[in-house]
């Protein structure tokens, strides 16, 4: 039988139950709708809403049905399942969600006692409080991802604190940097990315059982204890924002967007870096798979689907706004659609901080071709211009004069280094001796002064932070 027999004369045909089923995505909620259920019939029970023998034999039932619902072969059934009984003449229910199907099998256990379960709530602020306990339970495996690839960055940073790398922009080679300060700009980014997360646990820990279908109840629940006791800050005061709110599914999207944006930046470079071109990394063979028709072949291919999947992330976020932007107040049934691109995000972005992890912790790094990119172009001509400035020079001329020497070094095919002083002073007056000593890429890191440089002082700072800041690096 279905929850609203009782108003209708006729039975749901098979193919609208089939079409608005949401079991085969909801079900993954199953513990989080048991912990739910079990803190508001023992809050029932309490309050003498329902006798306190029943609350006490529907808790063992529920832990009872958790327990059944753990193993493999005891989930949940689907809803063609659930189809095949009734067709056998079974005496089934209707599992429509995750909510009746446990419900139903609670009856199973304890006949009408089972059915007191509902006492004062509603599927609307049930899937709510589900959807928020799950947030809490996601965003702690995602932080503890974000956290362990940062710690594995920091510790890539430090093997190889001293080695230097190209810096570029436009992609574009520009100055020399410290390739650990270089990763350590991605650790500053998923820095960020942790606490957007944890700013929106923050919203999403209160409680909206107890709202009913949308106005409340007139049972004399206790609303707070049961947020207590599900470990949640308090409880959404309004009842019709509590069951028609999904801001805190946004924000984790959303997050996770931003997120996916860091990692699929990061990832782009280490398909550049592993590319024969560029042939500044290895990625681990682990992590690598090769062509069905090219047997020289070595594919970066978890990083690029990491950098693809950014954009089905992205989706997601889409695909619930679009959901929520028209409705009006309060539940409506389009929200049954803003589960799967939590689920889909959640898992995509998990799985994507674990797969960078693994494969940045096992990349080798070529510093030898660091270095000779870095004998081979002009990345230290900023330096001569700041030289030419601190010689009294405005930085516009000393712009223009230093751009000039560089297209005398390519007109004649030679490099900055290769000039001697008497060239550069056919430029400028001002040079001396010591702006020879600027030529060299390590000089050009060792004269920065400002925080959070590219200098060797700086980023051993940053990295003694990082290290005290995260634990077990």
């Amino acid at each position: 039988m279905s929850v609203w027999k009782g108003r209708f004369s006729g039975k749901l045909d098979p193919r609208a139950l089939e079409f608005s089923s949401s079991l085969s995505v909801d079900r993954r909620l199953y513990d989080e709708d048991i912990r739910g259920s079990i803190a508001h019939v023992s809050m029932l029970g309490r309050r003498k809403i329902i006798p306190a023998a029943a609350a006490r034999s529907i808790v063992r039932a529920l832990r009872q049905i958790r327990r059944e619902m753990t193993t493999e072969e005891a989930r949940v059934p689907t809803s063609a399942q659930s189809r095949r009984e009734r067709k056998r003449g079974e005496d089934r229910f209707v599992d429509e969600d995750i909510h009746m199907a446990v419900e139903n099998r609670l009856i199973r256990k304890l006949g009408t006692t089972g059915g007191r379960l509902h006492t004062a709530r509603s599927r609307n602020d049930q899937i709510a409080l589900d959807e928020r306990l799950y947030l809490q339970k996601v965003i702690a495996l995602t932080t503890a991802r974000i956290r362990n690839l940062q710690r594995v960055l920091v510790k890539v940073a430090g093997r190889y604190r001293t080695v230097l790398m190209p810096g570029y922009t436009h992609l574009q080679r520009a100055q020399p940097v410290l390739f650990a300060h270089h990763l350590l700009a991605y650790v500053e980014m998923l820095d960020r990315d942790h606490d957007r997360f944890i700013d929106a646990l923050r919203r999403a820990a209160k409680s909206p059982l107890g709202s009913g279908a949308l106005a409340g109840t007139s049972f004399a629940i206790d609303r707070a204890a049961v947020a207590n006791e599900l470990g949640l800050a308090g409880i959404v005061e309004n009842s019709v924002d509590a069951v028609s709110d999904r801001d805190s599914l946004l924000e984790y999207i959303a997050s996770a967007a931003i997120t996916m944006m860091h990692l699929s930046r990061l990832a782009e470079e280490l398909v550049l870096w592993s590319s024969r071109e560029w042939n500044f990394i290895e990625i681990s063979d682990a992590f690598a798979t090769g062509s069905s028709i090219m047997p020289q072949k070595k594919n970066p291919d978890m990083a690029e689907l990491v950098r693809g999947k950014a954009g089905r992330v992205y989706g997601d976020l889409v695909a619930l706004l679009t959901v929520m932007k028209g409705l009006p107040l309060a539940y409506n049934r389009d929200m049954q659609e803003d589960k799967e691109p939590l689920f889909d995000a959640s898992d995509t972005l998990t799985a994507s901080l674990q797969i960078m992890g693994l494969m940045l912790g096992t990349m080798t790094v070529r510093e030898e071709r660091f270095e000779a990119e870095l004998r081979s172009d002009f990345f230290i001509a900023t330096e001569l211009a700041d030289y030419l400035v601190r010689k009294g020079l405005p930085f516009r001329k000393a712009h223009a004069v230093v751009g000039s020497i560089v297209q005398r070094c390519i007109g004649t095919r030679s490099t900055l280094q290769s000039l001697p002083l008497e060239a550069y002073r056919t430029f400028s007056p001002l040079f001396g001796k010591d702006a020879l000593a600027l030529l060299a890429p390590r000089a050009s890191l060792a004269a920065k002064k400002s925080a959070g440089s590219t200098s060797p002082v700086e980023v051993a700072k940053a990295l003694r932070r990082w290290k005290r800041r995260i634990t077990d690096v």
